[in-house]
């Protein structure tokens, strides 16, 4: 009786130890389709995946979603706390896929299978401009390194140190090199590695990092699967053939790590600066004005600060003034009495942009509208008419922003303006004007606000 009791205490034992049913069960990708949902794992961080004000964004939230909708698929994301847990997630088959901004190594092969190669980066040693700083590899040993827990950046390491005794390191469990950079910056180490678009995103947040070092060749990202669903890899290879060819990876990369322009420390580190000690007092007000605009405070406030530097008392040469530098006729026709209050700047600022962009012709379209209107808002909607019909005399698409930032500096070249309506303008400003409010954009978002 004793030994049947054991046998059953053993019995009920094993069965609380063991984890239960795992895995999505879908052995095709014909079994995705008929699910209608692709389960895709991932981790947090600003060049992967976040939780936004209209659900989930990041690069690879755009570039799964452009997957899946090619294959009548809605995708959930679930993310993982770090690396290692996501493969491991990955090979019991909790996802169909890991998106993640993962380097594919030998290491990582062993444990999964990867699709096609989308990106490649370089891994990059980032400290801090006034700190331990070392450039040589020989330089290393000494220096307070600190990684994410489970990376290719451990293996880096590991090579290294194979030929550089001395060379000690810690690691860290996180969804991404990014607070490791935020450690960086508050000197709590002194270096850290990073792929080199978010080292250059980090750079944005935090001005004072350097990269002091590549610590590799180029390495590729791709998307990992457990290899053992039916039809995916070969989907994945359709898709991203046509991905390239098409032009859309190029796009989504420049959309995503092509807004910043190149870094300048001196704007970059002023800009923080005055996120930190200007923005505050005027930030309800852009939230306010924004509500009845069609794009967010946030690029109305990258343009007040492109205008300004939100310097309230701002006046230029020409007679414009203020947070928003309106004109005096501008500020009457938007009902506004004091160009020198803020607050009153905002509203008229915003009110006349939304004027704007309700006089830009309908065949405008999507954020090829907003781009317009900002260069209208800086050069005046006549010149921006005659623009458009020099673009399509030049048998250029007067409605793509692209085609018309490359007309709009003729309309300083004699041979073009003295045919035009409203003549000579400084044609190259509202190119540059629209590219620095799309910088400052950018550079909002890497704040974190």
């Amino acid at each position: 009786m004793l030994s049947r009791l054991i046998v059953l205490l053993i019995a009920l034992s094993l069965l609380r130890c063991s984890p239960g049913p795992t895995g999505l069960g879908d052995a095709s990708l014909d079994d995705i389709r008929a699910r209608g949902e692709l389960v895709v794992l991932t981790l947090e961080g600003p060049t992967t995946y976040g939780d936004g004000p209209d659900g989930p964004e990041g690069y690879e939230v755009d570039l799964v979603t452009a997957f899946a909708e090619t294959l009548g698929l809605t995708v959930r994301f679930e993310t993982r706390r770090h690396i290692d847990g996501l493969l491991d997630a990955l090979a019991a088959g909790d996802g169909h896929l890991a998106a993640a901004n993962l380097t594919v190594t030998p290491a990582r092969r062993e444990r999964v299978s990867f699709g096609p190669v989308y990106k490649a980066v370089t891994e990059q040693l980032v400290c801090r401009r006034d700190g331990p700083a070392p450039t040589r590899l020989e330089d290393l040993p000494g220096t307070r390194v600190r990684v994410l827990a489970g990376s290719s950046y451990e293996e880096t390491l590991e090579s290294i140190g194979e030929g550089l005794p001395g060379l000690t390191w810690s690691a860290r469990t996180a969804g991404s090199a990014m607070p490791l950079l935020d450690s960086v910056d508050a000197r709590t180490i002194d270096c850290t590695i990073a792929d080199s678009h978010l080292a250059d995103f980090a750079r944005r947040r935090h001005p004072e990092l350097v990269v002091a070092m590549d610590l590799t060749e180029e390495r590729p990202l791709a998307w990992a699967h457990s290899g053992q669903v039916e039809g995916l890899q070969p989907a994945l290879a359709n898709w991203f053939a046509n991905a390239h060819g098409e032009g859309f990876l190029e796009e989504l990369d420049s959309r995503w790590f092509g807004r910043f322009g190149e870094f300048d420390y001196v704007d970059v580190a002023r800009f923080v600066r005055r996120v930190q000690s200007r923005l505050p007092e005027y930030r309800e007000a852009f939230e306010v004005a924004a509500e009845d605009l069609p794009f967010d405070w946030e690029m109305l406030a990258a343009q007040a600060y492109q205008e300004s530097h939100w310097d309230a008392d701002a006046v230029s040469v020409t007679g414009v003034r203020g947070l928003m530098m309106l004109t005096l006729s501008t500020a009457e026709r938007v009902g506004i009495e004091d160009r020198l209050d803020p607050f009153q700047s905002i509203e008229g600022g915003a009110a006349y942009l939304a004027d704007l962009y309700d006089r830009i012709p309908e065949d405008v379209r999507g954020e090829d509208r907003i781009w317009f209107t900002l260069a209208a808002y800086n050069i005046g909607m006549g010149h921006m008419y005659d623009a458009r019909a020099l673009a399509e005399r030049l048998g250029r698409d007067k409605n793509s922003w692209n085609d018309l930032a490359a007309t709009l500096p003729l309309l300083s070249d004699p041979q073009y303006y003295e045919s035009l309506r409203y003549g000579y303008a400084r044609g190259l400003e509202p190119v540059r004007y629209v590219e620095k409010i799309r910088e400052y954009r950018a550079l909002l978002d890497a704040q974190g606000l």
